[in-house]
């Protein structure tokens, strides 16, 4: 009870922190001070990690493995992009509430995943939705950022409602809000499909899923910091929230209805990447696909995949949006060596990955999803040899590309095996895929992936055009949040003049 003590200590003097800088009597500097203070729920969620060996309950909140794992997560990303912040934000008329509206979803973000009663998480986690629509809503004077926040408030509440609907139906037909207590309750199959079938709807918004991903996309408007903790934090609740809940969530209708929908949107995010050209679209396309993938593990029941996933996630695309600023491409020249196609070392490559992941799948007793993986190291693998060996600028650039490939390969399945380690305590509800659903999974992206290939030897083909444009249009945004330049800055001038 000592280190959980400090815990809400540290929670109280940040949120504290983030009330005082709103007061403009508060100096700016003081922002040095409310940066440490970010800094010691993230101490004393490690802490959580290492002392509190068994599941404590303290009130509403339970703290085990999974949820101060999620803290430490949440709380270590609020830092960096707190931290990034400072100068990017600075001179921003709305500085001082950026920073109260960063604490504070990332305090409820932390609250909602250490909950174990229904009310609790589905009360912070709508504050959380409702801080992430003020930080897009700060810049009033913008017509877009209005018309962005105005969508991405309905779309949330949706969500929301259809989360508390779930709720109070859980607690008619089990008398309890604790999802401890849930858990043991047999309900009937009926009641049973539609709460899942609910809670798929729940999760499918924040990530962004097809048909909803209209939302993501119209978020490229906001100011570069929103981007990343929305990324980071925000679109990958649906694993948590399905990790949680898999216990009910688990049943043949609503994970074939979910494998579909997240299987469809991986084509579609990736789709997305390859045709926008602006960066933030790129992102927001890589996202989607990743969320797909990410829900296409709940769906066949890898649900501390789908964990560990969402958090290497996170920290991977906070960290592109982040450094977006610098991601100019610089024009180069090809060298000769890399102009001439070196078939040898593609082939080598290709029956590398193939050997590679069949060794994968062996070792994880040839179920489906390891299948699924195993296809993901395959092609992984093969990108990545393709463009630091095959491509590599003679010996010593194919000889330090392919270290460093094995240098990544280790520091994944260090990082995999460290939270599977730490994880391995919380007992996910097993579920296993009807073959039927795991056979249109396959279907889906091997026909998204041969559609690839035709359309790369075919590019003047009159269905490779019709296929370019649709994915252009999935991508875009809806005509009042696109502007080709910001009206609010011509008429702050003009009343200047």
């Amino acid at each position: 009870m000592f280190f959980i003590a400090i815990f809400f200590i540290s929670l109280i003097l940040l949120i504290v922190s983030g009330l005082a800088f709103i007061f403009h009597k508060v100096d700016l500097t003081y922002i040095k001070v409310h940066i440490v203070l970010t800094f010691m729920p993230i101490i004393a969620s490690i802490l959580l990690l290492v002392f509190v060996r068994q599941e404590t309950s303290v009130g509403p909140l339970s703290f085990n493995s999974l949820s101060i794992m999620l803290s430490v997560f949440i709380f270590s990303i609020g830092f960096i992009i707190q931290k990034f912040s400072i100068r990017y934000l600075l001179g921003n008329k709305n500085y001082r509430k950026y920073f109260f509206l960063f604490t504070t979803i990332t305090t409820f973000a932390s609250i909602a995943w250490l909950s174990d009663d229904l009310r609790s998480m589905l009360l912070f986690w709508g504050g959380t939705l409702l801080c992430l629509v003020s930080l897009i809503w700060l810049n009033k004077t913008w017509k877009v950022a209005r018309s962005v926040a105005r969508t991405t408030f309905y779309i949330f509440l949706a969500s929301w409602i259809s989360f508390l609907v779930a709720t109070i139906l859980l607690f008619i037909y089990t008398k309890s809000w604790a999802i401890s207590s849930i858990k043991s309750v047999d309900l009937p199959f009926s009641v049973k499909i539609i709460i899942s079938l609910l809670m798929i709807f729940v999760v499918i918004i924040p990530a962004a899923q097809f048909p909803f991903q209209r939302w993501l996309i119209e978020t490229a408007a906001t100011p570069t910091p929103v981007s990343a903790i929305m990324h980071a934090g925000i679109v990958n609740a649906g694993g948590i929230i399905l990790g949680k809940l898999s216990f009910i969530v688990a049943n043949e209708i609503s994970m074939t209805i979910l494998l579909i929908i997240s299987s469809l949107t991986v084509l579609i995010g990736s789709g997305i990447s390859l045709v926008h050209v602006d960066y933030k679209r790129q992102l927001i396309g890589s996202t989607m696909s990743q969320m797909g993938f990410m829900l296409i593990q709940c769906a066949l029941g890898a649900y501390l995949a789908a964990i560990i996933h969402l958090i290497l996630h996170g920290v991977f695309k906070a960290t592109l949006f982040l450094q977006s600023g610098s991601a100019l491409e610089h024009t180069k020249n090809p060298s000769n060596a890399s102009v001439k196609y070196p078939y040898v070392l593609v082939t080598v490559g290709k029956v590398f990955s193939v050997l590679i992941a069949f060794i994968y799948w062996n070792v994880n007793q040839y179920s489906f999803y390891t299948l699924v993986s195993a296809t993901v190291v395959y092609f992984s693998l093969s990108v990545a040899w393709k463009q630091l060996v095959a491509y590599g600028s003679g010996v010593i650039g194919r000889i330090l590309g392919f270290a460093t490939m094995i240098f990544v390969c280790s520091i994944y399945i260090l990082t995999h095996n460290f939270f599977a380690t730490v994880l391995y305590s919380n007992n996910f509800y097993e579920y296993h895929p009807s073959l039927l659903s795991l056979i249109i999974t396959l279907v889906i992206l091997l026909s998204g992936n041969i559609l690839n290939i035709w359309t790369m030897y075919k590019p003047n083909h009159p269905i490779s055009y019709k296929l370019y444009i649709k994915v252009l249009e999935l991508g875009e945004a809806s005509e009042s949040t696109i502007e080709s330049h910001p009206s609010y800055l011509v008429d702050k001038r003009r009343d200047s003049l």
